[in-house]
């Protein structure tokens, strides 16, 4: 039975890949700062520490991974960006990844692979709405802070390509999931029966649905042709407004009243991280899907519909 180490296991995407992978009869070790209590454990889950500040881990854990899922990283719209959390949401990222090729150099293993996320951040701003070219993964780094997160990130983890270890990058779009993350922050106006459409909403939202993420993580774990950058969205990115009043729809039925929420009020709650949720960025899906990666909620109407349903 093949071992997977998941750094960042216990995030939104952590907890949910580590289910999907137990069920494929992968045996999971959760890498953290420490472990969690005997009754908040998981039965098939196994738990290792590690000390990113200190450069240290587990290195029985290090021994018994066949793969390592890399998703540790502070929480980009968890807090408002002062120059103290961008650091941090740098360097988690950064050292977190110098730690796994530290150990990889230094310590005996059989791992064939390291799957290590990245995100959509990426990529800069559609220069025309609709954008008729999606930005590919060909496409340089924005220059934004979090384009400069993104490059700094997937900097940080290349040199493994270095070693005899595949080495898979996903950007990863925004996911949509029950347990967090967006869709969380999309629902709080419509169970009140208020569609919140953010600024002018135009600006595309290149999206994945939790299982579709989890499913691609568990294929570039068991395909030995992928390597390499890729685009963790949908194939059909949607606009803000049409995003909210499809979720609404799917809600409340006709039982609400859309509504603008104006971008300088935006940007007084959020400050700099307004910019993101702003942003209009279509990603293009394709190298994934000729990758053979096939997507079970290719549009946001089936994605919400599974969501809302479960």
């Amino acid at each position: 039975m093949p071992t997977v180490l998941i750094t960042g296991g216990s995030g939104l995407v952590g907890k949910a890949l580590s289910k999907l992978l137990v069920e494929r009869n992968y045996e999971v070790i959760i890498v953290g700062r420490k472990l969690p209590k005997e009754k908040d454990k998981p039965q098939n889950i196994s738990y290792a520490i590690w000390n990113i500040e200190n450069q240290t881990i587990d290195e029985d854990a290090i021994k018994r991974a066949d793969y390592i899922v890399h998703l540790a990283g502070a929480g980009v719209a968890d807090k408002r960006w002062t120059d103290k959390r961008k650091k941090e949401i740098v360097e988690s990222r950064t050292k977190s990844s110098a730690l796994i090729i530290k150990a990889i150099s230094e310590i005996s293993n059989n791992i064939k692979a390291v799957v290590s996320a990245s995100a959509i951040g990426w990529y800069g701003p559609d220069l025309l709405i609709p954008n008729p070219k999606p930005f590919t993964e060909n496409d340089k780094a924005d220059t934004s802070f979090l384009g400069e997160t993104c490059r700094l990130w997937e900097q940080s983890i290349e040199p493994l390509n270095t070693t005899n270890k595949r080495l898979i990058i996903l950007r990863t779009g925004i996911v949509l999931s029950n347990d967090g993350g967006a869709l969380a922050e999309f629902k709080k106006p419509v169970k009140l029966g208020v569609a919140g459409i953010l600024g002018n909403g135009k600006q595309v939202l290149s999206w994945i649905h939790i299982n579709d993420l989890c499913r691609m993580y568990a294929d570039a774990i068991a395909n030995e042709n992928m390597r390499g950058v890729y685009n963790a969205v949908a194939p059909n990115p949607v606009d803000n407004k049409t995003l909210t009043l499809e979720l609404a729809t799917q809600m409340k039925g006709k039982f609400f009243v859309s509504m603008h929420v104006p971008t300088f009020v935006l940007k007084i709650m959020l400050g700099e991280l307004s910019i993101e949720v702003l942003k209009s960025a279509t990603v293009s899906a394709t190298k994934i899907r000729n990758a053979g990666f096939q997507f079970l909620f290719p549009t946001i109407e089936n994605a919400l519909k599974d969501l809302i349903a479960h």
